[in-house]
Order: structure tokens, then C-alpha cells, then sequence
């Protein structure tokens, strides 16, 4: 199916002939037969409405198998004959672009089309048709620009043969090797709800990363975040993991309404070459809200039956809250059979971002601070998945299983791609570049999961030049990706003015030295291994060269981060948070000036408020958070406040404080469990 003029008709021959099948046109084989006259003629005889309905009941009276069969333009806009469709075959929905559509129907002469009122334009309403296409597709086919029939066809060959071949789009653990695990066939749905894999590795695609040509990327660059998500997404999760339909939904849930900016991570242009992408426009201020309104919904889709789930997570600061709020808008037994226990340092996160995360007072969402930092809350939690008999009790116990919504779960990774597409689709979009000129992207980075979901985004055919990550002076990733060597030992956690990025353990690098070592599981698991029991491992010498290839790395001090912040806002009026202000450091150190750089913009500034005064010396800094936030508001000229986490600030919380005790926090975790499902009536 497609809108009219979309070259259903000759693709289904093509198709047809290719697959050796007989090949039924709904126009000539069934209704101008049934009719016995031309399709204009009827249409002309019974006008728009009742052409739509004897053309609707003609098709429900209607059956064939084995073959292919080419529906009208006007098809999918009756519901009762779609569904007579779809349950006798696959619909395949050709995702042509309109202005490819609107010169092929100029050239065929047509200059209305069935259900064209009067003073309704073709693009208007070909605009409005596609909803009825969305509604009804289990395959999508997009369409790069400018696309021949012929390469359609080959498209939707293509696509038929991956949606029959669920077996081959799977997922491996990093470290599988030869073990059992690597012998098993792991799908999309098992990764998000496993989380980690059972060998202590982290999942990736056993295929890579699907790609898409320059022809799709400027179709693209016209579309609206949610349109781009969606296209993408499908190209990465499996249509029988979560159907289009069901994909669709989940899109626009998460991200028509839930932020306060309509480009959902516009780009902006700072100084210079370098412009900066807004991820702090959802419900928590935070880039983690890009992947955490969508994968709870995700999860929740993902859910085998007759089991609760408990979602475990450790935040340097930003993902606790975005997690909280993205799980409690679940709804229905979604809500009802998950939990979220969120584990922060005590003294590692700002009071506004603690604030945001205890204002959740649900039964299934709890925050407890850890006396201790970010790196022994995930390690605790890495050690819980790995304990078979502490998972195994709780799942008999309580019928209860652990999962992850770090981004060491595939699921929060994969929505972080989409944001690193959409910033070079707005660059082209806005004329700062044309589509196939390279980036660079500059990543305030801690745990990896950012430069890593930017990484997969190059390997998508997006031509970002380098990935640069930008430490502070927990400068772990930056030594590594320098030198090759990672060593913890000796080296203590120092607390900075960008929480979010004091972490010592990156999860995410094991993804990176996966894909760089030619997915070398051996290699990932003895390295990961040492690193766990020496506190140390050497990067093989030719894969240093082979990361740096793909990825350069600083770091910034604590004064350079405040002057950076406070040099900005002199300069453009424009007021960064503390980990954009990292980025922008090391990007200008770095910079060569050959092409634009984006800045990761990972946080709004009111979230690190006391900081921000500081750069911007600022003196008699009000104590209550709102206060301070409003004195930012009208010292900044942009961005806008944040208006949600306003209002979470009006809410007072309080929370649970535990000892740096691996036996503690098992506790907490079972008394989550039994809070959360053994109490529900």
C-alpha cells in the first residue's frame, strides 16, 4: 500500500516477478471487474463518500493467497477493509516521499485524487492520508529521495526477507565467547528486560548497526523529531519484537508532549563553528530523559507474563529521576508489575537533582542514598545480577525478577542514537551544512553511554568526523582513550562541579573496545576481568590507534569549567550547566575549526544552580533552590527556565540513607519487593 502515485502498481509486478508470483492490481483485477467500468467512471457516477465505501466493501468480499497484491491509494482509509487484509497477509507500506509523489502525478496528468475537496491542496492532503497508512502497515519501506521503482522493489524484498528472518536480527553478550550463552538466541525483547547479560557483558546487536543511505537522510532532515525517531527505531528493533503500530505509539507517547521545546533537542547556535544540542528540555531537565520516557514503555511492552519486575538503577545524579519519572507513566498492570529502587551517593548529586529524585513517593518507586560514590552503587548492582542464588531466591520467593535501566540496558541506549541523528539533520535542516559534510560531536563523558549511542549513530552512515569525550578531573576515560591503559588503582574519586561524570568504571567502554576489536569477546572478557580483579588493563597497542581513529578526549579542570560558563554568558548572554561548560573546554582545546562541532548540552543549568553562581560570581546566593533558580532565570537570556523542575522543587521529600554495605543494600532491594508486590491488594 502507499498514497496514489507512490508506484504500487509497478513495484508489485517487479516484486512479484522477482519472487515468481502471480500479482493482483485491487484497480484493474478486482474492481473495475466487479464493476464493470472504469475506477474514474464510478468515481465520477457516486461521488467521493460512497466511493469510498462500495470501494471498502468490494475489497472485504475479496480473498487471495500466495500473491501479490497491489491495494488503491484510497485502500487503507477503510478500516473494516484493512483489517479483512490483514489477516490474510503482510502489509507493506511504501513510504514515498511527497514530493516525489507529487511530480510522479504530475507527470501522469492527475491533479486530484479520491476524497480532494475543494480548495484542499495534494501535498495537504496526501498529508493527511498518512495516518491511515501508519494505522494499518506491519512493514514500513522508507524511501530515500529520488528513489527508482526498481530500487523500491529491491527494498521491499529486503524488508519482507528481514521480517521473516526474526532469527537473524539478534543480540550477543560482549563477553559470550564459547560459552553457552553465545549458543542462544537472545532477541530485542530479552535484552531489554535482562538488562545484563548473564555472563556479566553487555549486549549488542549481532549484525551491527543498520544503515541508511544519503537519499533516506534527506528525506529526514524535513521531519519532526517523532517522525525521525520512528524511522530509525524500526530499522533497529525488530517488527515482531514491537510491531510498527505499537512502536508508533510509544514514539509519540514519549516525545509529542512530554517536553517543553517542540524540536524535543533543538540545536543552537553558541559562538564561532560550534552549536549546542538542548537535551534538557524533558520532565527531569536531563539528556536522560531522550531515552527514559520511551524505554519504560518499552520494557513494559517487553514484560513476559505471570512475573514482577524491579527495576534497579545507580545515578551519579540525572538518571534516578529521569527513570522515576519515566516508569511512573506507565499505566494499567504495566504500573502494577514493576518497581523502581534508585541507589545515589549521598553527598554526589546537587539538592536539586536530590530533591528531584525523592519527590517521588509512589509504593513502587523509592531513592536511597548510598553513603558511598556512583561507582559502588553499580558495582553492588552488577554484583546482585550476577549472584544466581540471590536472583533465583527472589524469583521464587517473590516471583520477582531484576532488571537495569542504566544505560548497560540496549534500551536506554538505542533512543540516545536518535538525538545524535537529529543534531546533524538540524544542521542540514538549517543550512549550516549540507547533508554528507562531517561533524564533530563534543560529549561530556563519564560512564560512555553518550559517546557510545554517538558512535552507533556514525556507524548508521550519520559522518560524524570524531566523537570527542570531555572529562572533568575524574579524568579516567580521557587517560584511556590518551594512552590505552585503565587504572584504578590508587586512584580515589574526587568530587567535582559535574556530578554527573564523577565515575571511575565506565560500563559503556566494553561496548566500544567490542566494536573496535572486530568483536573480539575473548579479548573484551580478559580485559574486563583484569580490570576487575588488578584494577588495570592495556589496551592491545594496535587497537589504541584504531580508537583514536574514532574518538579524541581531555579534560577540564574545576576553574576552567566555572570560566567557561561565566565567559559564555559574558559573551552571548547564553548560560551553560557545568557539563556543557566541560564540553565546550575541551572542544575549544581540541578544535581544529575544518567543520562544526555540536555540544552536548546534557543538563539545564538550574540543576547545578550553586555552581553556576559561583562562575558567574555572584554574590548573597539565595539558600531556598527556587530562589535560585529564579535569580538564574532573570540572569540568563537563554535558555529558558526550566518549568518542571519549578515545580518540583514545590514538593518536599524525604528518603532512606544506607551504609556503603553490598549486605545493606541487598536488603533494601528486598524490602522494595515486598513493599512493592506483596502488599498490592
Amino acid at each position: 500500500m502507499g498514497l496514489p502515485g507512490a508506484g504500487k502498481t509497478t513495484v508489485g509486478k517487479i516484486v512479484a516477478h522477482k519472487l515468481g508470483l502471480p500479482v493482483i492490481d485491487v484497480d484493474d483485477d478486482v474492481l473495475e471487474k466487479r464493476w464493470k467500468m472504469p475506477v474514474a467512471a464510478k468515481l465520477a457516477e457516486v461521488g467521493g463518500r460512497c466511493f469510498l465505501e462500495e470501494e471498502g466493501q468490494t475489497l472485504c468480499n475479496f480473498s487471495a493467497s500466495g500473491c501479490i497484491i497491489s491495494l488503491t491509494g484510497s485502500n487503507p482509509l477503510h478500516a473494516e477493509a484493512m483489517q479483512h487484509m490483514k489477516q490474510n497477509g503482510l502489509v507493506v507500506y511504501l513510504d514515498v516521499d511527497s514530493e516525489d509523489i507529487i511530480e510522479r502525478l504530475s507527470r501522469m496528468k492527475v491533479d486530484r485524487i479520491v476524497g480532494q475537496e475543494e480548495g484542499v491542496s495534494l501535498k495537504d492532503l496526501l498529508c493527511y492520508r498518512k495516518q491511515f497508512y501508519e494505522k494499518w502497515l506491519d512493514i514500513r519501506v522508507f524511501c530515500g529521495m529520488g528513489d527508482t521503482v526498481e530500487e523500491v522493489a529491491e527494498k521491499v524484498l529486503r524488508a519482507v526477507e528481514r521480517y521473516q528472518e526474526h532469527d537473524e536480527e539478534t543480540y550477543v553478550s560482549t563477553r559470550c565467547g564459547g560459552s553457552e550463552l553465545s549458543n542462544r538466541k537472545t532477541y530485542f525483547s530479552d535484552v531489554v528486560i535482562e538488562g545484563l547479560a548473564a555472563d556479566g557483558g553487555l549486549y549488542v546487536p549481532k549484525k551491527g548497526f543498520p544503515k541508511i543511505s544519503k537519499s533516506q537522510c534527506l528525506r529526514l532532515i524535513s521531519m519532526s523529531y517523532p517522525e525521525r525517531a520512528l524511522v530509525l527505531l524500526e530499522k533497529c528493533i525488530h517488527p515482531q519484537d514491537v510491531s510498527a503500530l505499537d512502536l508508533r505509539n510509544m514514539v509519540y507517547k514519549a516525545y509529542e508532549s512530554n517536553f517543553s521545546s517542540e524540536r524535543v533537542a533543538p540545536v543552537k547556535h553558541l559562538v564561532q563553528n560550534q552549536y549546542v544540542q538542548e537535551l534538557f528540555h524533558g520532565p527531569t531537565a536531563s539528556f536522560k530523559d531522550l531515552a527514559l520516557q520511551l524505554m519504560p514503555q518499552l520494557f513494559a511492552h517487553c514484560l513476559p507474563p505471570m512475573c514482577n519486575f524491579l527495576i534497579l538503577v545507580a545515578t551519579s545524579g540525572d538518571t534516578g529521576s529521569a527513570v522515576l519519572s519515566g516508569f511512573s507513566r506507565l499505566s494499567g498492570t504495566d504500573r502494577h508489575r514493576t518497581g523502581v529502587l534508585v541507589f545515589f551517593p549521598d553527598e554526589g548529586v546537587s539538592p536539586i537533582q536530590e530533591q528531584q529524585m525523592t519527590s517521588f513517593r509512589e509504593r513502587n518507586a523509592r531513592a536511597v542514598s548510598v553513603l558511598s560514590d556512583f561507582d559502588f552503587c553499580q558495582k553492588s548492582i552488577k554484583r546482585m545480577f550476577g549472584e544466581a542464588g540471590l536472583t533465583g531466591h527472589f524469583a521464587v520467593e517473590y516471583g520477582t525478577v531484576l532488571s537495569t535501566a542504566n544505560s548497560i540496558n540496549w534500551a536506554r541506549l538505542l533512543p540516545q542514537v536518535v538525538y545524535h541523528c537529529s543534531s546533524y539533520l538540524d544542521l542540514c535542516r538549517d543550512g549550516v551544512i549540507n547533508c554528507g559534510d562531517p561533524v564533530d560531536v563534543c560529549i561530556p563523558t563519564g560512564n560512555f553511554g553518550n559517546a557510545m549511542s554517538a558512535l552507533y549513530a556514525k556507524q548508521m552512515g550519520i559522518p560524524i568526523r570524531k566523537v570527542i569525550c570531555a572529562s572533568n578531573h575524574n579524568r579516567i576515560v580521557a587517560d584511556f582513550i590518551t594512552t590505552g591503559q585503565y587504572d584504578l588503582q590508587g586512584r580515589p574519586l574526587l568530587h567535582s562541579h559535574s556530578p554527573a561524570i564523577d565515575i571511575l568504571k565506565s560500563s559503556n567502554l566494553e561496548r566500544f573496545i567490542y566494536h573496535i576489536s572486530g568483536r573480539s569477546s575473548c579479548l573484551v572478557k580478559d580485559l574486563f576481568t583484569r580490570l576487575d580483579v588488578e584494577k588495570c588493563f592495556q589496551l592491545p597497542e594496535h587497537l589504541l590507534g584504531k580508537m583514536q581513529e574514532q574518538v579524541q578526549a581531555g579534560w577540564c579542570s574545576e576553574d576552567d569549567c566555572l570560566a567557561a560558563i561565566h565567559n559564555v554568558h559574558t559573551q552571548t548572554g547564553y548560560l551553560m550547566d557545568t557539563h556543557t561548560a566541560v564540553a565546550k573546554v575541551v572542544a575549544d582545546r581540541l578544535k581544529d575549526g575544518s567543520c562544526p562541532t555540536v555540544l552536548c548540552s546534557t543538563a539545564h543549568y538550574g540543576k547545578f544552580a550553586p555552581a553556576v553562581f559561583k562562575a558567574l560570581q555572584i554574590q548573597n546566593v539565595p539558600q531556598d533552590p527556587m530562589e535560585q533558580l529564579k535569580v538564574l532565570e532573570a540572569t540568563a537570556s537563554r535558555p529558558e527556565a526550566h518549568r518542571e523542575m519549578m515545580k518540583c522543587l514545590r514538593e518536599k521529600g524525604g528518603h532512606r540513607v544506607c551504609q556503603a554495605d553490598y549486605s545493606v543494600l541487598v536488603e533494601e532491594v528486598e524490602s522494595m519487593i515486598q513493599d512493592s508486590f506483596l502488599k498490592v491488594t
